[in-house]
């Protein structure tokens, strides 16, 4: 059985064996498990190898690109804005981004933003993944382009531009770009190992994620002019540029955090714990009561899958059937990893991992350990 290092609460001891077995039959090459309950962690797991090759162990501060899990940090770090008084989310983007009114998206919401309603779903042609790296060009494309359906109709996965939406918005109020606001808000008040824009001095911690098969879109038989198609090309990065020093550098709060399952977890335990980990309070339970308030509930335009989603995470739908009851958001990132914030059993489950399988919206590796989690809670 493949080894498996870290510690957990006996009542637990059952993940260690659904990771090893992952590992053992190559579903997973590297990946850490993290639990909290009441803001205290009850489970750190990892195991594997950090390379494709299995030559350099796995360790408890390796981490990785988490992909859209790292939207879930943007959503908290507008959250701690909000609930500071600082942003109202029932406001017009414009009112934070003047220039953002443009082409018809006067009236559209920061809450649209965060719950992938405004129509805003990519960026318009032309547009490469460099420009991504540039903040001031790729946020001044966004206010300059029209919605690509009607503002609050529908959902629209906004996948790789909803941390330059939401936050251009932190920018505006704050004065901080995102990465910087959550190291110095979050991250940093809390001691959590996640980063949006990684400093040089980490990048030897890191596991390279492992290119999944492509993904289930064939999108040259798809209308071009679709919120779809415009989205997955608008730009499109392959699973390797996340790589590159320019990816890793850059503030990309839609795709390029980079942390372990550990970090994750502790982090939107500020969620589940009422806004309060170790003392340190950032939420208030109104500001986290708004994130059940729904946007959209019926097929999201952009993935064509049944999707319900909150302000700045997903909420149960046909898509998610395994999470149970109650007043649960999560969301997960290309390839497989996985965040789960239960604020009625005040857990958080978070699994990270470097080998991306198939698809955008979970996996059977982070089902099968969250529902080893919640059955050792039932007991």
């Amino acid at each position: 059985m493949a080894d498996i290092q870290g510690s957990a609460d006996p009542r637990f001891d059952q993940l260690h064996d659904v990771l090893s077995a992952s590992i053992d039959r190559g579903d997973d090459v590297g990946a850490s498990v993290s639990v909290t309950i009441e803001g205290e962690t009850v489970v750190d797991l990892w195991g594997g190898w950090t390379d494709e090759a299995k030559t350099k162990l796995w360790q408890a501060d390796t981490i990785t690109n988490v992909w859209s899990t790292t939207k879930t940090m943007t959503s908290l770090s507008a959250l701690v804005v909000a609930d500071r008084g600082d942003l109202d989310l029932d406001a017009p983007v414009a009112t934070y981004w003047p220039e953002f009114a443009a082409n018809g998206k006067e009236a559209i919401t920061v809450k649209q933003l965060m719950g992938h309603t405004s129509g805003v779903s990519g960026w318009a042609q032309p547009v490469e993944v460099e420009d991504l790296y540039d903040w001031e060009k790729s946020t001044s494309m966004l206010a300059a382009q029209e919605p690509w359906w009607e503002p609050g109709s529908a959902s629209g996965y906004h996948a790789l531009n909803q941390g330059h939406l939401v936050g251009e918005v932190i920018r505006r109020i704050t004065g901080k770009k995102l990465g910087e606001f959550f190291a110095d808000e979050i991250a940093g008040p809390l001691d959590i190992d996640f980063h949006i824009g990684l400093d040089p001095a980490h990048d030897d911690r890191v596991a390279n994620v492992i290119p999944p098969p492509p993904l289930p879109f064939d999108l040259e038989s798809m209308d071009p002019d679709s919120p779809a198609v415009k989205t997955m090309t608008g730009p499109a990065p392959s699973a390797e540029t996340a790589w590159t020093a320019e990816w890793r550098r850059a503030d990309i709060g839609a795709a390029n955090g980079h942390g372990n399952a550990r970090s994750v977890a502790r982090a939107q335990a500020l969620i589940a714990n009422g806004g309060e980990v170790d003392g340190v309070r950032l939420l208030s339970p109104a500001t986290i009561a708004r994130i059940f308030d729904v946007q959209a509930d019926g097929i999201d335009v952009v993935l064509g899958e049944q999707l319900k989603f909150g302000i700045g995470y997903g909420l149960k739908s046909a898509t998610s059937a395994y999470l149970p009851d109650g007043n649960l958001c999560f969301w997960g990132g290309w390839g497989g990893s996985s965040i789960v914030v239960d604020t009625d059993r005040r857990v958080t489950f978070a699994y990270m991992m470097n080998r991306m399988a198939e698809g955008v919206l979970g996996d059977p590796r982070s089902v099968n350990l969250f529902e080893a989690t919640y059955k050792a809670l039932d007991q």
